[in-house]
């Protein structure tokens, strides 16, 4: 009889003990959603502040407010979708997208651009445009510049799209936006990237950058390459060794948040992360 009471006893011990331990962690995990949507939420409201009371003067900043609009409506139709802590900071790198655009657009009026905003590393390593280059490729003619000009109306604040880094800067075209769309780059692509980048330093060369590698990364295959065959884990020559030349880097690829960025894949991207 004390046998049978001790395993009652115990039984009721261990499950107890386990609808508590599974409580509390439903509940943890509840309190850090709630703290990374109410985080992004701060953001998206002062994207929203931006977006309603700041008006473009001129095509270069009308159309980085139409982009810093887009990111908005983007993140708030996520906020309402979002169930998870990974959705949440989706929410959150798509309004810091806004921003940036945002920035950029006050930046072109010649205005204070406010206060800084955090640094993204894949859109630290995507580089940055630093002179103004104008090449044509296969009949059509593009330009880049560090600044915002009557040719380089369209900003982009740099981050990964389809796998590869566009770098920051201001252009004639929104050249990464038929591989966010089709979420592959097309074949003339790298044509068009080695024109309009060669030799400008912090950003990948033309094969660097088509295997989806930024400029960093080159430079270390580049000096591991140098010293010859390194053995079966890592040949100079092949890719495909110990190191695969064809691994994506990018924690975040731009897909639907065009730029940079960031794919909302079955989040319903909407759009967003122009990144």
């Amino acid at each position: 009889m004390g046998t049978a009471i001790l395993l009652i006893v115990l039984v009721v011990v261990v499950v107890g003990g386990g609808l508590y331990f599974s409580r509390s962690r439903a509940a943890a995990r509840q309190r850090e959603l709630d703290d990374a949507k109410a985080d992004a939420r701060r953001l998206v409201e002062r994207l929203g502040g931006q977006v309603l009371n700041l008006n473009g003067t001129d095509t270069a900043s009308q159309q980085a407010m139409a982009d810093a609009s887009e990111r908005y409506n983007a993140a708030g139709s996520q906020m309402e979708q979002a169930g998870t802590v990974e959705q949440a900071r989706l929410v959150k790198a798509t309004a810091i997208e806004g921003l940036y655009y945002v920035r950029a657009a006050r930046l072109a009026m010649g205005m204070d651009p406010g206060p800084e905003l955090s640094e993204e590393a894949e859109r630290e390593r995507a580089g940055k445009v630093t002179e103004h280059r104008a090449v044509d490729v296969e009949g059509e003619h593009y330009e880049a510049s560090p600044e915002p000009g009557q040719n380089t109306p369209y900003y982009y604040p740099g981050g990964r799209v389809a796998g590869r880094p566009v770098p920051q800067g201001w252009y004639s075209e929104p050249w990464w936006k038929p591989a966010l769309v089709a979420g592959a780059w097309g074949l003339g692509s790298m044509f068009l990237f080695s024109a309009m980048f060669s030799g400008m330093g912090g950003i990948a060369s033309a094969s660097a950058w088509e295997s989806g590698y930024d400029a960093g990364q080159q430079d270390a295959l580049d000096s591991g390459g140098d010293g010859g065959d390194g053995g079966d884990g890592f040949d100079g020559g092949d890719g495909g060794g110990g190191f695969d030349g064809g691994g994506d880097f990018g924690g975040f690829d731009g897909g639907g948040f065009d730029g940079g960025g960031f794919n909302g894949g079955g989040f319903d991207g909407g759009g967003g992360f122009d990144f």
